[in-house]
């Protein structure tokens, strides 16, 4: 039986909202929705005669049902070592050259099945990116708001695949709240990697494919990079999912990585708080990807971390250009964002047994110690 979606849930206010609505945010607390969904067990052993994409985990994901779906082939990316006991796993080979695929495949499926007059989205590069060309390859027309000082190339990604380019003077939030107040004109379906649940359902997949790689187990080590924390939240959503069909023994503990710039969930974690401590501003850092100094979702996220044993971990912009350098030499070219993960490891004390850590943008759409993610 295939899993299906049901309804959006206010994790804070308990308020519900058919999953077939434009209603983008809790009426009550204009919070970020919730899926109420319950996925199946996904047959190991059923999976290399399956769609080489993440729709193979059919059993594990909303949509699934109905055919054709909307794909550009994406997911099944590399595993390869670093170092003994060090993973990466290469998500920036997706088509749109970031992990930002895996949950805009989602969310144009879904867009497709509601056919709204309007799609929107706000990015600071790579989300934007790939809901540009997954719009593109559903035949959707989207807008998308971007901040002034976007990377170029990452905008001419955008205009490539016909979307609607909107640069908002000022920085990453101020995009975020001209983006939130147009998603509220009627018949605006808004294509948010951060409020849209439906995009944590597809990034969990770099998890089902960890697993389906290492043979049915995990890594003892998840380190996720954390901005609006939108893979952690996939993959927390993805543990727990295989823990509780019984297919993984053990769940491995997260770790998040923020630029020692903005990082208001590690000093939130410090402190032992349930949410963030205050309202802070970004500063400049390479790590522009993450640089979000009110995720929405703060409080799932210190959550998910807590719930695993996990902890945060910060870096330096010296740690984070030395390890998108490092990577380089290696053969990996990734942008800064990317190589926050590998910044963090080489840092700390290793941990017993297998780290996995995303490399989730190339380096050839910011080049090298600069840009956004």
């Amino acid at each position: 039986m295939l899993a299906l979606m049901t309804a959006y849930v206010c994790p804070r206010c308990g308020i519900r909202s058919p999953a077939d609505a434009l209603t983008w945010c809790c009426p009550q607390c204009r919070g970020p929705w919730d899926l109420e969904f319950t996925s199946a067990p996904v047959s190991l052993t059923s999976l290399a005669s399956r769609v080489n994409s993440l729709w193979r985990y059919e059993e594990a994901l909303p949509l699934a049902t109905g055919a054709p779906r909307v794909t550009l082939g994406e997911g099944r990316t590399p595993l390869v070592p670093l170092t003994d006991g060090v993973s990466a796993k290469l998500d920036f080979l997706m088509p749109t050259l970031s992990f930002k695929d895996r949950g805009a495949v989602m969310l144009a499926e879904l867009a497709r099945r509601l056919s709204p007059p309007r799609v929107l989205a706000d990015s600071s590069g790579n989300a934007g990116t790939a809901i540009a060309a997954y719009c593109a390859r559903a035949g959707l027309d989207c807008v998308v708001y971007v901040p002034e000082g976007t990377s170029a190339k990452k905008l001419e990604q955008m205009r490539a695949h016909g979307a609607h380019v909107t640069v908002v003077p000022g920085d990453r939030e101020a995009t975020a709240r001209a983006a939130r107040d147009a998603a509220d004109e009627p018949g605006t379906f808004y294509a948010s990697h951060v409020y849209n649940p439906h995009f944590l359902h597809g990034t969990k997949t770099y998890v089902y494919e960890l697993w389906e790689d290492l043979g049915g187990r995990l890594p003892d080590t998840l380190v996720v990079p954390a901005g609006n924390g939108t893979l952690l939240l996939g993959a927390a959503l993805a543990v727990e999912e295989l823990y509780g069909h019984g297919l993984i023994d053990s769940r491995p503990a997260l770790i998040a990585v923020q630029a020692e710039a903005v990082a208001p969930l590690a000093e939130a974690f410090a402190a032992g708080a349930d949410d963030l401590l205050a309202p802070s501003d970004a500063r400049p850092t390479l790590a522009e990807g993450i640089a979000i100094p009110n995720p929405p979702r703060a409080a799932q996220i210190l959550r998910a971390v807590r719930a695993t044993g996990g902890t945060f971990l910060t870096v330096t912009e010296d740690q984070l250009h030395a390890a998108q350098v490092d990577l380089a030499r290696r053969g990996l070219f990734v942008e800064p964002t990317a190589a926050a993960c590998w910044a963090a490891t080489r840092a700390s004390t290793p941990r017993p047994g297998l780290t996995v850590l995303p490399l989730c943008g190339a380096g050839a759409k910011t080049g090298l110690g600069g840009g956004r993610g």
